[in-house]
């Protein structure tokens, strides 16, 4: 037969852990422990900060991707006004392969991979391009003078936009 003396502590035990797990739920508490007698009881939360927090970083940039678009958009209307940018703007444009974020250094205390009037190689890295937390190097196509970088660090950018201008 059951000792009714260990009903009674399983009911307060249920009342405790609802109270304990309510104080979690109130306070930035990941764990309690609690013993009375010989009853231990722990009651403990799992913490998932580091999804919240690429989640919430990740809609900035998507966020300022509106902005660029009316300057980009503005940006041909410009050329094709004056002859002298079209000049400027020939060479062979370098695009992204995927969809992703740029990046125009190694690590926000690295020198640019490149920079206009910089002469490149077939195959040097020109910038990083992002993709599902793999970072892929964006390589010259030939040599040539880079002539402009047509993204800025830490953008987004969209299958097939040129990336960078590329100059014989």
């Amino acid at each position: 037969m059951a000792d009714p003396k260990l009903k009674n502590e399983a009911e307060i035990d249920a009342t405790l852990v609802r109270q304990l797990a309510d104080i979690l739920n109130d306070t930035d508490l990941t764990e309690i422990e609690v013993e009375k007698g010989e009853l231990r009881i722990r009651v403990a939360r799992e913490i998932t900060a580091a999804p919240v927090v690429q989640y919430a970083a990740a809609p900035a940039p998507v966020a300022a991707a509106p902005a660029a678009a009316p300057a980009a958009a503005a940006a041909p209307a410009a050329m094709a006004s004056d002859p002298a940018t079209i000049v400027a703007r020939s060479g062979e444009e370098v695009k992204s392969p995927m969809v992703g974020t740029a990046y125009l250094q190694a690590s926000p205390e690295a020198p640019k991979f490149v920079q206009p009037g910089d002469k490149v190689k077939k195959g040097q890295t020109l910038l990083i391009v992002e993709a599902m937390k793999t970072m892929n190097p964006i390589q010259a196509p030939r040599d040539g003078v880079v002539a402009e970088v047509l993204v800025g660090d830490a953008q987004p950018v969209e299958f097939g936009e040129p990336l960078v201008l590329l100059e014989a």
